[in-house]
């Protein structure tokens, strides 16, 4: 039995309409799936439609951090989480404005250093939590999660009240997704109320059968497939290099039409 199913779909809508801010996990646990440009993507579609909209890094490749253009920066969100012992920063102090609408928590190599830290707190899952709650003015949170399942990715799972999954529609992806679903259905003793937007296909190409057939076995097992599917393009990498999102790079690009498109739906799913 899948893990979106816990919650009777009533419940699950009541809480969709009480979040004031909606936070949201862009995860899984296999690399290279489109999490970073999915996130950042998002965080432009939404602060162009008006949203006030946080991202957070919580990879220690800090891949969204210097997507945004900020190799480098300090102080970061390891400063704020700490390790072992409590952070010296405050959220507030570490974020990045980028826009009106759009800011970012950045990340760098020494959330690695967190990461192990951690796991010597009383509560390790419950870090990242308190911090995000205390957060104000901002309609959305969106989190960019590690590939992998570290106590970062365990207390990102935590803070969040949805997951979006990105995903390749091949065979190592498809074991990964696996994988994330059997520790969502741990997380739940945590985060009961964690609820799962969907599965993005990512770098899809309609005209491939073994694409096709991967999102249909999906489909068929019962996992929350989205309509949204975005394809592979270079000129996503360009724009991660040229420090911006593909949004702002090449607005007519087919990638950012599926991004909108993919924000679209998102909107409608949480009832916007």
């Amino acid at each position: 039995r899948v893990a979106w199913y816990i919650m009777p779909c009533n419940t699950i809508q009541n809480h969709i309409r009480l979040y004031k801010m909606d936070v949201i996990a862009i995860g899984q646990l296999k690399g290279g799936v489109g999490k970073t440009a999915t996130t950042h993507a998002l965080g432009t579609t939404l602060s162009e439609r008006g949203y006030k909209v946080l991202m957070i890094d919580t990879d220690p490749q800090a891949s969204l951090t210097g997507a945004c253009g900020l190799v480098g920066t300090k102080p970061t969100l390891s400063d704020v989480l700490g390790g072992a012992e409590e952070g010296d920063k405050t959220m507030q102090e570490i974020i990045k404005v980028l826009s009106d609408d759009l800011s970012i928590a950045p990340s760098d190599l020494t959330l690695a250093k967190t990461d192990r830290g951690l796991i010597q707190r009383l509560r390790p899952i419950d870090v990242l939590k308190p911090i995000i709650e205390s957060l104000t003015g901002f309609d959305f949170v969106l989190i960019d999660s590690p590939p992998s399942l570290s106590q970062l990715t365990l207390n990102v799972l935590n803070s969040a009240h949805f997951v979006l999954i990105p995903s390749q529609p091949a065979a190592a992806d498809i074991r990964g997704l696996e994988m994330y679903f059997e520790t969502l259905q741990e997380i739940y003793k945590y985060n009961p109320a964690l609820e799962v937007i969907g599965i993005l296909p990512t770098f899809y190409d309609g005209r491939l059968n073994h694409h096709t057939a991967a999102v249909d076995a999906l489909i068929s097992k019962g996992y929350p497939v989205l309509s949204s599917r975005i394809g592979r393009s270079v000129k996503v990498q360009e724009a991660a290099g040229h420090g911006k999102s593909i949004i702002e790079y090449d607005p007519e690009n087919k990638r950012s039409e599926e991004y909108q498109e993919l924000t679209e739906e998102l909107l409608s799913w949480l009832k916007k």
